[in-house]
């Protein structure tokens, strides 16, 4: 009788276990995708794009596959390694922007030359047609999901604001590109190179004065509490610097879903997802300024901008003569990228 009750007993509790576990669990255990990024969780990346889009994937896999995201590096190593951690399948999914790795993705580039952007939207549906068409060499290693670029960059300067291109003689400015710390250069200024995570740190100790930054950003970083002047080019002109990221999987993880899994990857992925994280950072842009306006703010005016542009082309001659050293034909891939931001604007 006792072991009549004892086996009823472990058979009711084995049960009851069983019950508690969801519906998907029970057939099958959910794949679990690993998503590392730089920034801290109340960034726009993370709050606004990358816990709905884990939402709807989980959702539309009937709960067999879902997120485990680490923010602020907590899977460790640093952004510039993030890109190889997908690759190699440290993480299986990773958000990075192409300046992380510099050189690494030259005719990538062509998007982050000065003056290239001014529709965020349409510039992002732009970067992913051309990687797509043009570019898929570089990024060979993985299995690309999205490419987008942030909103336009504005100067944030601890001590005094940008009226002229003189007024960059002695300082040092951050910018997150190749190119942008070559412009920064040709300005008169000195680049300093470091992840957007340190910004805030380097402006507080003065080892930056100035910071080419989005206003999408500056909240999660806090940036406003430190540098008062935000200085903001002619918005008819196109931004004076933006910068190109990417999410892009592991193709080990991606090879290991089952065909009805990669199908919910492949639905959630490509030019509409590019765009779409586009508009999210137009739109967060816009919202952000809101922490800045107790601060000083001016707009440098379109004949100024208009002279920088000048200064800017041999930074654009440059990126052709390397894309030309490496192979490419880089005046081709600039007119075609050029082509595609005009296609694309305001669509």
């Amino acid at each position: 009788m006792k072991r009549t009750i004892r086996v009823f007993a472990a058979a009711a509790f084995a049960l009851a276990a069983h019950a508690g576990l969801p519906a998907a669990a029970q057939a099958q255990e959910a794949v679990v995708l690993k998503v590392h990024h730089f920034l801290p969780p109340p960034s726009t990346f993370h709050s606004k794009f990358l816990l709905p889009w884990c939402a709807k994937i989980e959702k539309e896999s009937a709960g067999k596959m879902k997120c485990q995201i680490y923010p602020s590096m907590q899977l460790g190593g640093n952004p510039g390694q993030l890109y190889d951690q997908a690759k190699d399948g440290v993480a299986d999914i990773v958000w990075t922007l192409f300046g992380y790795n510099p050189g690494r993705f030259t005719r990538a580039e062509a998007f982050e030359l000065p003056f290239m952007m001014q529709d965020t939207v349409g510039a992002s549906k732009a970067l992913w047609d051309y990687i797509d068409q043009y570019d898929k060499d570089e990024f060979k290693d993985v299995k690309p999901l999205a490419f987008h670029v942030n909103g336009d960059a504005v100067i944030h300067m601890v001590k005094k604001p940008i009226m002229t291109q003189a007024d960059f003689k002695g300082l040092k400015i951050r910018a997150a590109t190749r190119q942008a710390n070559k412009f920064i250069a040709a300005l008169g200024a000195t680049p300093v190179g470091m992840p957007v995570p340190q910004v805030p740190e380097a402006l507080n100790k003065g080892v930056i004065d100035g910071v080419f930054l989005p206003y999408e950003v500056v909240p999660s970083l806090k940036v406003q509490e430190i540098a008062k002047f935000h200085s903001e080019t002619d918005p008819a002109l196109p931004a004076v610097q933006t910068s190109g990221f990417m999410v892009v999987m592991s193709p080990a993880k991606y090879a290991s879903l089952s065909p009805e899994l990669k199908k919910v990857i492949d639905n959630n992925s490509g030019q509409a997802l590019s765009a779409e994280i586009g508009r999210i950072f137009l739109e967060a842009n816009t919202a952000n300024k809101a922490v800045t306006m107790s601060n000083k703010h001016n707009t440098i005016p379109k004949a100024e901008v208009e002279n920088w542009m000048k200064v800017a082309q041999p930074v654009t001659e440059s990126w052709i003569a390397e894309v030309a050293a490496k192979g490419g034909d880089g005046k081709k891939l600039l007119e075609a990228a050029k082509g595609l931001i005009a296609k694309h604007a305001g669509k």
